[in-house]
């Protein structure tokens, strides 16, 4: 059963019959059933406070529930799907919305209680690296399958991208692709993961090509490598505000200098800064992108994100940065792979 056979019901049925349905639920589900017609468009909804105040009044058990149904519900669009009407629900203590095409029907169901967001975008994560200053840990593994704790670094993105809603999910493969497709091979918490290969190694971007469709408008580009609390709703909502054709997620980098450091004219002193503190943005490896972009990425050439920035930044197009905030390591030594280790002991 999908998630809304499982939440729908005729209206023509009774009271009776929406009492045994939530009477089936598990003690994790949200109470609420969606009442749908004869041509499968939702009418309204029911709940179990609906339904005890309904006997409380003496309601006969043989109503149709089109007459008990409340019409004023809460719904999101498919085709735009408004993220801070979304928030302002979640505010409100609603954790089951559903999800109406232009017909208003039901194509999907978000339920808080499992999920962060709802976010239109498809994903690309790149896992086609060798991860050779990892050797000998990825001689025979790929990199992104290495354990961190009693789980695959990748699936640690995996699984925070789909908490957010994201169900478009590909992974670009090369090195030991064969491993990495056995992985995904089963879906990942109900979430069929895509893996597209790689011809040749195309750089960190350069892949993106051969992912044979996209279904949202945005699309967010990430290594597999890393160990992130990233917003991914926070890095959307930023891009949208700021109507962006790229967004490179940042991390905040600080070099302090134990010395006096001089101002030069040439040879003449002009000042002195007595150990100063320099503060930069560094690239976190993931971005968002307008699919209308992919155009710009040359076909089977070695092409890194960079070179697309630079490429965006002299055409004049809007790149901006997001400052990330909470932890982030780029697992591509030894070192991190061990601070990643030391960290994970003290997530949940």
């Amino acid at each position: 059963m999908t998630i809304q056979d499982k939440y729908l019901i005729r209206e023509s049925e009774s009271l009776l019959s929406a009492l045994k349905r939530l009477n089936e639920f598990g003690s994790s589900d949200s109470l609420t059933l969606f009442v749908i017609n004869d041509k499968s468009q939702m009418v309204g909804t029911l709940t179990d406070g609906d339904i005890r105040r309904q006997l409380v009044n003496n309601c006969p058990l043989d109503s149709p529930l089109n007459k008990i149904m409340h019409t004023n519900f809460r719904s999101l669009q498919s085709e735009k799907v408004d993220i801070k009407q979304l928030h302002q629900y979640k505010e409100e203590g609603i954790t089951l919305i559903p999800i109406l095409n232009k017909n208003q029907q039901i194509t999907d169901i978000i339920n808080l209680k499992l999920y962060r967001s709802y976010l239109p975008i498809d994903a690309v994560l790149m896992a086609g690296g060798k991860g050779e200053r990892l050797r000998p840990l990825t001689e025979k593994t790929p990199k992104p399958l290495l354990k961190v704790g009693n789980k695959a670094i990748i699936d640690y993105n995996i699984e925070r991208l789909i908490s957010y809603g994201i169900k478009n999910i590909s992974v670009t493969v090369n090195y030991l692709k064969e491993q990495l497709e056995e992985h995904f091979s089963s879906p990942i918490l109900s979430t069929q993961i895509m893996c597209v290969r790689e011809p040749q190694y195309l750089g960190t971007i350069g892949s993106l090509k051969f992912v044979p469709q996209f279904h949202n408008d945005t699309i967010l580009v990430m290594n597999s490598d890393l160990f992130t609390n990233i917003n991914y709703e926070d890095f959307y909502l930023h891009f949208v505000e700021h109507n962006a054709d790229m967004s490179v997620a940042c991390v905040p980098y600080t070099v302090p200098i134990p010395y006096g450091i001089f101002d030069l004219d040439g040879r003449v002193i002009t000042g002195i800064q007595e150990k100063p503190t320099y503060h930069f943005y560094a690239n976190a490896g993931i971005y968002l992108i307008k699919k209308s972009l992919l155009n710009k990425i040359p076909q089977n050439k070695f092409f890194n994100a960079t070179d697309l920035i630079e490429s965006l930044i002299n055409e004049k197009m809007k790149v901006i940065r997001f400052p990330l905030t909470g932890y982030w390591i780029d697992i591509g030594k030894h070192e991190e792979y061990n601070k990643a280790q030391e960290l994970v002991k003290h997530l949940n």
